[in-house]
């Protein structure tokens, strides 16, 4: 058996019905394991399952806002009566800063809406996955994996994309604090930093001349990632060949930072 064989394994990807999140669900899928999708959209949710269907592992597909803590408690246990089981949690879902308006001219509102979904969103999913993943490992089964979509924009300074960039900081912070804590479980913390990648949340930008002219030549691989770039990464911390590698942020650039 390969050691990166996930069949028996159930995973939750919120977000996981478009851009680094299916990229992430169906490789996981790929691999053996049971993929419970979260998202807020019905159809979207749908689509992203049927991209899975012919993967050895099940799919299930939940409707979930996870700024909202009654949404998160629903889908976990609604998850876990259909599946037995959550052996990892990807916390993908989140929104973008767009760089519109300077920090002086931050509303209140926009500020609280980006924690409520970037962090708060990642603190409700997690509690909710740690609190069943520590319960099995003190009934004898002790496996868990915690992973947090960061962003580059948590190492270097991002203009006009500060309540963004303080909410994936933050989650730097949070995977490394629940990796020390929940190590004794089983259970490992880790987030995922991606650099710049196609997907719905970055369309507009890449499609700007501009942009795309500035950006490309700082990239050492010469092309944007694709969300089928985060598959690989996601199979290595989901399998057991991680289980001594927790605390890490994950690069995932091109080479971007290191030019």
């Amino acid at each position: 058996m390969s050691i990166f064989d996930l069949s028996g394994r159930v995973a939750i990807v919120t977000g996981g019905n478009g851009g680094i999140g299916l990229g992430i669900a169906q490789a996981l899928n790929a691999a053996g394991c049971t993929v419970s999708i979260w998202g807020r959209n019905a159809d979207k949710n749908a689509s992203a399952a049927a991209s899975l269907a012919k993967g050895p592992g099940r799919v299930d597909t939940r409707i979930c806002d996870v700024s909202d803590p009654a949404s998160v408690k629903a889908a976990m246990k609604a998850t876990l009566d259909a599946l037995g089981r959550v052996d990892g949690c990807f916390a993908n879902a989140g929104i973008g800063g767009g760089g519109r308006r300077a920090f002086i001219d931050r509303t209140e509102e926009e500020w609280r809406k980006m924690f409520a979904t970037n962090l708060d969103g990642v603190f409700h999913v997690f509690q909710a996955a740690a609190r069943h993943m520590t319960e099995r490992a003190e009934a004898g089964d002790k496996f868990g994996r915690l992973v947090a979509t960061s962003s580059l924009a948590s190492l270097f300074g991002t203009a006009r994309n500060e309540h963004y960039a303080g909410t994936k900081a933050a989650l730097n912070a949070l995977c490394r604090a629940l990796a020390v804590e929940l190590a004794r479980h089983g259970v490992t913390a880790n987030a995922i930093l991606p650099g710049w990648i196609k997907s719905d949340m970055t369309a507009g930008i890449m499609a700007n001349d501009k942009f795309v002219a500035n950006v490309m030549p700082r990239i050492p691989v010469r092309r944007f990632g694709e969300p089928a770039d985060f598959g690989g990464i996601a199979v290595y911390i989901m399998s057991q060949a991680s289980s001594y590698h927790t605390a890490d942020c994950f690069v995932i650039d091109g080479g971007y930072t290191a030019f």
